[in-house]
């Protein structure tokens, strides 16, 4: 519909009615209007996968991978592919909108959501997330930009006010969202944070250049509770509050326009922007609607292992790669993470996949049967206990592997029970009478030993094993941040000794109290194993292998949303036991499964590192390609990694006095890395494959009409025995630049594949923009005439091929 026609159908609407639209009806549905022909329209958190409404563990979704390994792809169809899937998980979940991709970028390699966002530079984050976007709304469902803007770090992220200086957000942090906008994205979320001294809610950045000068027509939705102003928000360009059905507007909103601080006329271009958005998504009038979609099944597997190869990055291969399995008669698997990987990182975009290869069963199901592969856990990784599951408990009443949850009243009488899978718990069901959410469990311990158990929540709790209160007490909250309320409240730990082979029943309580949500998690850990024993057992299987995969990474502890990490190394012994391990067989590969940098010191001890990121729910059957070759290596750093966290040029993730200054300006990543003179472990744009290129010839053409600045076209040689991918990236530099410039940024990337010894030219187009700066005496985009320097090659910090060429601007 046009937006006159929309505009109509607003007019026939009182102000009460207006406002009532735009608060969300419930926590992930907008308010439906009889009137208008207006259904209700449903979110669903991103990117990982597509939850639903629902925190239920019994509703599975496909598991991508992170966003961090999409961004190592460098590979927009690809990126596409994942954003049409991410649609179809959408349909059949009858969702309206995905809250993806996150455009935020990797400012600090400390940054606790680093898994969620794409890339440290602006224009791969850009590309990326414009291919998922399109992908997304290809079939009929929103995509949304978020978290617009600057919303880089965790620590104080409902109040941390960034102070940034304006041609540092336009050129870096503000890019990859006008690119979505220049893509046709149709939400766009408000972060929490503010920016130079306004929260973004009620920024003014939100009118000028989102809506204004970009010509932005969706809606803006804010991040679930950032709404905290009345007048101030409503009189901004923020167009819908969310969730519902309660919230800072409503009344209160109407009250505003009626006292002349917020105009009607905002409040009818907000509704006719929710209206708009209806139309697209098929929510309006005689719209389709959410037409039901088949299970992808077989070709979504196959898309998301093929993803797993695709976004691993092969940092180092000391000829250890890829294994050749007529070779070999024995593997050793070593490492907690190799049976329990970490398939996404902890937060709001958690979902439940409907299965999982690990890397242990991946590589068994690969491997021809006469090769005997040995496991290894090695020594424990500490940490806190996890949520109860179905492969450690049972229900007390059925015996069914999981849990029995029970919703009880003020007299203790049953209201609500059924069993569960998981002892994470967030939204019990509740009713008006529910005063108690409790969750109990049988634990069968193999041995004699000491357990801890815990229980999660706010307000008044109680743990108990066998009768045995371990637990009691009023626990208040002690957070305003939704992820830490709704998502991961705080622990209450003990420990009790129990028998082994002897049942022992656990029984978890929390009173419901306003303003605390209803989550509920209780957790266990079985005794820890002798570490010195794990440590020694790991080595000896090492030894008696042919080779020795070693798999390492974070814990939801050290990676989460909620929190910035404070270290880079990897929880536990984790960096003794690869040193150990490699020491033992020189035909060592590590995988390191982690969302962000971590820190290697063994890196040059193994014989191979892989970056498998949070590979989803295909961990171990893309990992097994990969290993053995079926599938070469396909990522490409997206952010730097550095020997050590003393090294990273940018760090400061903790706001002082509420303020977090980005006084590092347009130089973060490997930007920050070149104008330091220091050289990371690993660039940005660094990752091997399974064969060799020689860079032979640049040559850069132009300028061209029709926005395209310079062509650069790149000959390029596959020097290795088999065929092989290739990023070609293209950089552009200005030394003698009149203004301050990074002393290099990327300015165009594209992939090659050859066969052995055949030579391809990789065309690189370098868009006219990528010459800009911002002006901010004029407020407007300038190019400097002169010359430019143009480099070619597989990274930041390797570039062999260089031409100077003229810009623009200059005279001939």
């Amino acid at each position: 519909m046009t937006r006159d026609e929309l505009l109509k159908l607003v007019g026939s609407l009182d102000l009460v009615r207006k406002v009532g639209l735009l608060t969300g009806a419930t926590v992930w549905r907008t308010r439906a209007e009889p009137a208008l022909g207006l259904r209700e329209m449903v979110f669903s958190d991103g990117p990982a996968g597509v939850r639903g409404e629902e925190w239920d563990e019994r509703r599975p979704s496909l598991l991508l991978p992170s966003a961090s390994a999409l961004g190592s792809l460098w590979d927009e169809q690809l990126a596409g592919e994942l954003g049409e899937l991410l649609a179809l998980e959408a349909l059949r979940k009858k969702v309206h909108a995905v809250l993806a991709p996150t455009l935020n970028l990797h400012r600090s390699p400390l940054g606790g959501r680093h898994f969620e966002c794409l890339a440290e530079d602006p224009e791969l984050a850009a590309r990326t997330g414009v291919a998922l976007i399109r992908g997304i709304q290809a079939h009929g469902v929103a995509a949304t930009a978020k978290h617009y803007v600057a919303n880089d770090s965790e620590t104080e992220r409902l109040t941390l006010d960034v102070r940034v200086d304006e041609r540092t957000l336009r050129e870096v942090y503000l890019a990859p969202f006008e690119a979505a906008v220049r893509a046709g994205v149709w939400l766009v979320m408000s972060a929490y944070n503010g920016v130079n001294g306004t929260t973004m809610t009620a920024n003014e950045l939100l009118a000028e250049p989102l809506k204004g000068e970009w010509g932005f027509d969706g809606a803006v939705v804010s991040d679930w509770g950032a709404v905290r102003l009345t007048a101030e928000s409503a009189a901004a360009a923020q167009d819908l509050a969310m969730p519902g059905p309660d919230g800072p507007w409503g009344a209160a909103l109407v009250a505003a326009v009626l006292g002349g601080s917020v105009p009607e006329e905002a409040i009818d271009d907000k509704v006719v922007r929710l209206l708009t958005l209806a139309d697209r998504v098929g929510a309006l009038g005689g719209g389709r609607g959410i037409p039901p979609r088949a299970w992808p099944g077989g070709t979504a597997r196959r898309l998301l292992r093929r993803a797993v190869a695709a976004s691993t990055v092969l940092l180092r291969n000391e000829d250890v790669l890829p294994l050749d399995a007529s070779a070999l008669h024995s593997v050793a698997v070593i490492g907690r993470h190799a049976s329990t990987p970490r398939l996404q990182g902890g937060g709001s975009a958690g979902v439940f996949p409907p299965d999982v290869v690990t890397p242990l069963d991946g590589i068994r199901a690969q491997l021809p049967g006469r090769i005997r592969v040995l496991h290894a856990p090695g020594p424990d990784l500490g940490g806190l206990p996890l949520p109860l599951d179905p492969a450690r408990c049972e229900n007390p009443l059925t015996g069914e592997p999981g849990v029995l949850l029970r919703v009880l009243s003020a007299t203790g009488r049953e209201l609500y029970a059924e069993h569960r899978l998981s002892g994470r718990q967030l939204e019990p069901p509740v009713t008006p009478e529910a005063r108690t959410v409790e969750i109990s469990a049988l634990v069968r311990p193999a041995g004699d030993g000491k357990w801890t158990f815990g229980v999660g929540g706010y307000g008044r709790m109680s743990l108990a094993v066998d009768g045995q209160l371990l637990v009691e007490g009023e626990f208040a909250r002690d957070s305003e941040d939704p992820a830490v309320i709704h998502l991961d409240p705080p622990r209450r730990h003990a420990s009790v000794w129990l028998a082994g082979g002897q049942p022992a029943h656990v029984v978890a309580r929390r009173e419901l109290a306003p303003d605390t949500g209803r989550a509920v998690v209780v957790t266990a850990a079985p005794p820890e194993p002798d570490q010195e024993q794990a440590l020694a057992e790991a080595i000896e299987a090492a030894r008696q292998a042919d080779v020795a995969v070693v798999v390492v990474g974070t814990t939801e502890g050290s990676e989460s949303e909620g929190h910035d990490r404070t270290s880079l190394t990897l929880p536990g012994r984790q960096d003794e036991l690869v040193s150990a391990v490699a020491a033992a067989n020189p035909r060592t590969v590590v995988v390191v499964n982690s969302g962000g940098p971590v820190e290697l010191p063994w890196r040059e001890e193994a014989g191979a590192v892989l970056l498998s990121w949070f590979p989803g729910q295909e961990a171990g059957t893309g990992l097994a390609d990969v290993l053995l070759g079926q599938a070469e290596p396909g990522g490409r750093l997206p952010t730097t990694w550095g020997a050590a966290l003393a090294d990273a040029p940018v760090t400061q993730t903790r706001p002082q006095d509420g303020r977090l200054a980005y006084t590092e300006g347009l130089h973060i990543g490997y930007r920050a890395w070149l104008r330091a003179g220091r050289t990371p472990a690993y660039w940005f744009g660094h990752g091997l494959g399974y064969t060799t290129w020689s860079y032979e010839r640049l040559r850069v053409a132009g300028p061209h009409d029709g926005g395209e600045a310079l062509v650069a076209e790149v000959r390029l040689r596959n020097t290795g025995v088999r065929r092989g991918r290739e990023v070609v990236q293209v950089y552009l530099a200005r030394p003698e630049s009149a203004v301050e410039r990074p002393v290099r940024w990327l300015a165009g990337f594209t992939a090659v594949s050859a066969e052995p010894g055949e030579t391809v030219t990789a065309t690189v187009r370098i868009p006219a923009r990528m010459l800009r700066h911002w002006d901010t005496h004029t407020g407007a985009w300038r190019t400097e005439e002169g010359s430019w320097r143009i480099l070619a090659g597989c990274s930041a910090g390797d570039l062999p091929l260089t031409a100077v060429v003229r810009g623009p601007g200059e005279r001939r």
